[in-house]
């Protein structure tokens, strides 16, 4: 049936072609390489995030999409063998520390938001935090829309750098992220 569905697309001069995206590595994105996702892929991913039926619902969902994106490019890149945290993973091909995921999250949620699959949030700019004035720390950031002024919603992080390759992404208020929370990862 989806070869038929596919020939009927193809006769009719529609050509569904893969996403691409960017994906970044080996620390401060030394390393760089594109990755594709079908469309079969991303409208399942699509279907879930309209699940969502208020943006509690949508950011739980996203953290769960985001790392089912991450688990997809890993069949592409080296970045299957990353590992939580900076230290776990030292030396690796395809390590990545906060830079690279904030870099790759951010774009992950860029091409969500470009295809419509995001109802009640918007992509911000990539936040940093710096405690200690030594230690320093990056993340993808998302915002409230609800329709409200562009400006006007809550902000949460999006940080797929603490857990395990494919994990669910951490999703957390902004200021509380900026004060410091999230898993204790070595």
């Amino acid at each position: 049936m989806k070869s038929v569905a596919a020939a009927a697309l193809l006769w009719a001069g529609i050509v569904l072609a893969d996403e691409r995206a960017t994906v970044c590595f080996n620390y401060g994105c030394v390393a760089r390489q594109e990755v594709s996702f079908s469309e079969t892929r991303l409208t399942e991913l699509g279907r879930r995030l309209g699940l969502a039926d208020t943006p509690v619902a949508e950011r739980a969902i996203l953290s769960l999409v985001v790392g089912q994106l991450y688990l997809w490019a890993g069949e592409q890149s080296p970045i299957h063998a990353d590992r939580p945290g900076d230290f776990l993973d030292d030396g690796v091909h395809g390590m990545m520390d906060c830079i690279d995921h904030a870099e790759t999250t951010s774009g992950f949620l860029r091409m969500m938001e470009g295809r419509g699959m995001m109802r009640f949030h918007a992509v911000e700019p990539i936040q940093r935090r710096v405690r200690w004035l030594v230690t320093q720390h990056f993340s993808a950031v998302i915002r409230e829309t609800n329709g409200e002024a562009p400006d006007a919603g809550a902000r949460f992080v999006v940080d797929s750098w603490f857990g395990e390759h494919g994990d669910p992404a951490v999703v957390l208020p902004l200021e509380d992220w900026l004060d410091g929370e999230g898993p204790n990862v070595s």
